[in-house]
């Protein structure tokens, strides 16, 4: 007989058990503590893998980084990316100054004009007319 690809401790499989049970995990984390356990009891890499429709190099990873950070491992580390460089505050400044009256000689404030004015106000640093666009597209308002 095979030594088990994973020994848990009585700690580390209540932990992963509670976190199964939660509800709130996310798809992926979900199944690789459902990997971690089928592990635990004696399943080899390819029948977790064919269990949880995943390939035998993911569960082998994801058994890897258990042993190496612990429960921390199973959880998704931050992603690299652009950092967000308007806020929420920022965007809901921008919202309020289109639902504002616009300049005088207008109907409504052009896209242009509201990316130069929320510069201007200092909401942020700079804008471009077409994310403005974006975020009223997001508040479903509408400029009219």
């Amino acid at each position: 007989m095979s030594l088990p690809h994973l020994q848990l401790n009585d700690l580390q499989r209540a932990d992963l058990e509670r976190l199964t049970a939660s509800g709130t995990l996310s798809a992926r984390v979900f199944k690789r503590a459902r990997a971690l356990l089928l592990l635990d009891r004696g399943h080899t890499l390819a029948s977790v893998a064919r269990i949880l429709s995943a390939s035998a190099h993911s569960v082998a990873n994801w058994r890897d980084r258990f042993h190496e950070d612990a429960l921390v491992g199973i959880f998704d580390k931050p992603r690299s990316g652009r950092p967000i460089e308007i806020d929420g505050s920022a965007r809901a400044s921008v919202t309020a100054l289109a639902c504002s009256e616009p300049p005088e000689g207008r109907a409504r404030w052009p896209l242009r004009l509201l990316a130069d004015k929320a510069v201007e106000l200092g909401y942020c640093e700079h804008v471009s007319h077409t994310h403005v666009a974006t975020i009223l597209k997001k508040t479903r308002s509408s400029r009219t």
